[in-house]
């Protein structure tokens, strides 16, 4: 054995002797030399007591030494001692060694080079002593940091590598490899910002962190830089997933601010749009890019031909072929404006097949996909919209309800734009006719309403509307777009379009106004707006309004007390920022609401406050009139609230006679005014608990089934038979999808109204899209039917998710 007792120090003296020996064994400490250029190592007797080890274990080769290292302390063994060679610095490390009964000590080392005769490192000598107590704890962590799900690495005071858990090993390569190199410049962790970001968290003595795309295995860490005493620990957290849901989040709100934008634009431009061409570059700058179309062509009904009105994307060649021919009888537009449906066309095999009659107009367009759509206002066809692209393109139910949307967009800006071009005496006649004709006679609603014009005749922007919404909801709205003149006028049925477009999507009262808002504001700074918007429920009782800068509406109750509501305050359309407040009230059944212009109370001689206290008197006295005219005036002037035509007509009756005495109140015949003034009086009925039904649904496929039970029960109760098979098809085929591809709680609803209304509602977001389905495909076709057994179905969006609702036709009307 190459073992050597070195003696006593020459500086002990003999009386000292007991004493260090006490010392040597209470510590022992044992002494080393390494001959560098042979190789062997010079152990004193202490070594092996130290080791725990028997003197016969180690033959004096540097080799047999390292095998008692422990393997996973050898990197860095060696890194330091590679280190200690290279820099003639000490020598100083901390690691394990395996016994031969295999247990595992500390030991503590301490080196120092001696040069030999020519300059060059010869010897290495220095001292071992154990410190397996003290590095126990140690040795814990450090089996959970060489297991731990994260990579870890420790960086000392100069950025070299001192050690990697087997995570980081994995990731970034073996420590025997990394240990003592700088860290960055490691290639696995090259990134222009680490350098930087190391050496700010240790200046600021601060976590810093960046996320890096590792080439070994292509996914995405976040490195937390962490400073300690002594230099850096890092962590490399796998991020992939998260970044992959962030990214598909920002892409999802991206897109939906990007399509949000280009529909405030496209309504905006088509709301500044005076003429029909300004019409079509307005709707191609906007729509096509939203859509990825290439072409556009806008065509108007003058008389019984329909005429272009402008084109973008087309060959001249087309063109011209187009204006000379005309429209070929049987031609997908020609289909779309007699019967006001879209066609969409995927690819040119599709139009071929379909559609014989066209000939070779499709291959001289050089298109392969189209949408055609009819322009429609207030029912009417009054021209056509065809949009196309340059490649087969099959729309999703998402895209083609967009650009049906969209279109009526177009539509009323074509048919504002054909009436602008007449003449300047025609304009009171245009603001009259944006106005609505008639008010639709809905469930949840009876109205009266009355439009007066300045004395002046000058034009102005006052107007009102009811809009039928899904499950018998309805606005009522109201707005004055501020100034005279025939583009407040036109601005006025631009708005009126835009509410009615907006609402028809289903969106909130505060969202809706959002749009309305871009809209106003991008008409310039001139432009102004109030607006109330009433949004009321008849099965829940509740009416949510949203006003921008409008007076309120009077509530009058069954009982004839007369209030105005606190509603939240909002700026005037155009001059608000987003978001708008709205407020919940719930109002009894046979209510009255009013909603009314500031020209309806306020003149010259009186300002708005005492034009509201007026209207709050005249609206008492009527009432009282209409109740001390006894048991027939009551019957005429203040119905019921029971169903039936009759009791409608004759509740129409009496509003129309309580607007008149409104009128001849607080505008009468002899004064003059310089405002023109709108009245929109509406009695609102609740849907009885008697016509609801709803029941909470399992999200298993057992609900179908339950679904069905619960319809047949509750339409024998209600005697409606006949829709049983129809209705438990419609509500098998939604909770169905509900179940297979969205999220709970589902809840299964049906009213009793005007038709049969079927809603299935659930916790998801996603849009429900009727695709076409092959002829070997065994599904898909479920909304195809859903649409067929139905008279009207849609989507609507709730507070915790949405709601698929379908309309069925009573066999006998209940009103």
């Amino acid at each position: 054995m190459a073992i050597q007792d070195p003696g006593p120090s020459s500086a002990t003296q003999p009386t000292d002797a007991p004493l260090l020996q006490q010392a040597l064994d209470a510590v022992r400490v044992g002494a080393w030399d390494w001959d560098i250029r042979t190789g062997d190592l010079i152990w004193d007797r202490e070594m092996p007591l130290v080791l725990g080890i028997a003197p016969e274990v180690f033959d004096g080769r540097i080799e047999t030494w390292r095998g008692l290292i422990h393997p996973d302390d050898l990197p860095v063994v060696l890194a330091q001692a590679e280190y200690a060679l290279r820099e003639g610095a000490e020598y100083n490390v901390k690691h394990r060694v395996r016994r031969p009964d295999g247990t595992v000590g500390w030991v503590a080392v301490r080196g120092r080079i001696v040069a030999g005769e020519d300059g060059a490192p010869a010897h290495m000598v220095g001292r071992l002593w154990e410190t397996t107590e003290s590095l126990a704890a140690l040795d814990s962590v450090g089996r959970a940091l060489r297991h731990m799900s994260d990579g870890f690495l420790a960086v000392d005071a100069d950025w070299r590598i001192l050690y990697l858990n087997a995570r980081a090993e994995g990731l970034l390569g073996p420590s025997w490899e990394l240990v003592g190199r700088t860290l960055w410049d490691i290639p696995a962790l090259s990134s222009p910002g680490l350098e930087s970001g190391c050496r700010r968290a240790v200046s600021d003595r601060t976590p810093k962190g960046l996320d890096l795309l590792l080439p070994t295995d292509g996914r995405w860490y976040h490195l937390r830089l962490i400073p300690v005493p002594d230099g850096l620990t890092v962590y490399l957290t796998d991020i992939t997933e998260k970044r992959q849901v962030e990214e598909e989040h920002a892409a999802m709100e991206h897109a939906a601010a990007e399509r949000a934008a280009r529909i405030g634009e496209l309504t905006a431009a088509l709301a500044e749009a005076l003429t029909a061409e300004d019409v079509v570059a307005a709707a191609a700058e906007r729509v096509l890019p939203l859509f990825g179309a290439t072409g556009l062509i806008v065509q108007a009904r003058e008389g019984g031909r329909v005429q272009p009105v402008g084109a973008v994307g087309y060959p001249r060649e087309f063109l011209d072929q187009l204006a000379e021919g005309g429209i070929p009888a049987g031609s997908p537009i020609e289909l779309a404006l007699h019967d006001g449906v879209p066609r969409f066309i995927a690819s040119m095999e599709e139009m071929e097949a379909d559609y014989p009659e066209m000939g070779g107009l499709p291959g001289l367009s050089g298109k392969q996909a189209w949408a055609f759509l009819p322009l429609l206002v207030s029912g009417r066809a009054v021209g056509g919209c065809v949009v196309s692209f340059d490649r087969p393109r099959r729309l999703s139910g998402e895209e083609r309800t967009l650009l049906v949307a969209l279109s009526g967009l177009i539509a009323q800006a074509l048919e504002r734009a054909r009436m602008y071009d007449a003449e300047h005496g025609r304009a009171q006649e245009l603001q009259r006719g944006l106005l609505p004709r008639t008010l639709p006679s809905l469930p949840a609603v009876t109205a009266a309403a009355r439009y007066l014009p300045a004395s002046e005749g000058t034009l102005g922007g006052d107007w009102y509307d009811i809009i039928a919404l899904s499950a018998d909801r309805v606005a009522l709205v109201i707005g004055d777009v501020m100034g005279h003149g025939l583009p407040e006028a036109a601005t006025m049925g631009r708005l009126r379009t835009a509410v009615h477009t907006l609402a028809g999507l289903e969106l909130p009262p505060d969202e809706l106004f959002s749009h309305l808002n871009d809209m106003v504001s991008e008409l310039g700074d001139d432009f102004y707006a109030t607006c109330l918007y009433a949004l009321y429920d008849p099965a829940s009782g509740l009416c949510t309004f949203a006003a921008a800068g409008h007076p309120p509406p009077a509530v009058v109750h069954p009982d004839g007390t007369v209030h105005f509501p606190d509603v939240a305050a909002n700026p005037p359309l155009g001059a608000a920022t987003p978001p708008f407040e709205t407020t919940e009230l719930k109002l009894p059944e046979g209510s009255l609401l009013v909603l009314y212009t500031d020209g309806f109370v306020e003149s010259a001689r009186r300002d708005i406050d005492s034009g509201i206290e007026q209207l709050a008197k005249a609206l008492t006295a009527a009432l009282d009139s209409a109740r001390r005219a006894g048991p027939a005036g009551d019957r005429e002037a203040s119905p019921s609230p029971r169903r039936g035509a009759l009791n409608r007509h004759a509740e129409a009756g009496h509003l129309d006679r309580l607007c008149e005495s409104l009128v001849s109140t607080l505008l009468p015949a002899q004064e003059e005014t310089n405002d023109d003034a709108a009245v929109l009086v509406a009695r609102i009925h609740t849907l009885s608990d008697e016509n609801m039904a709803s029941w909470p649904l399992p999200e298993d496929p057992v609900a179908a089934g339950l679904a069905r039970d619960h319809i047949r029960h509750q339409l024998a109760e209600w005697q409606l038979d006949d829709l049983v098979m129809t209705t438990e098809l419609i509500a098998s085929e939604l909770v169905g999808n509900v179940v297979r591809h969205a999220k709970g709680p589902v809840r299964l609803r049906l009213l009793r109204s005007r038709t049969l209304i079927c809603e299935v509602s659930d916790g998801s977001l996603t849009t429900p899209r009727i695709r076409r389905a092959l002829d070997t495909d065994e599904g898909g076709r479920g909304l195809q039917l859903v649409a067929a057994l139905s008279q009207r179905w849609g989507t609507r969006y709730t507070s915790d998710g949405k709601c698929i609702w379908t309309e069925q036709p009573l066999p006998e009307p209940l009103w």
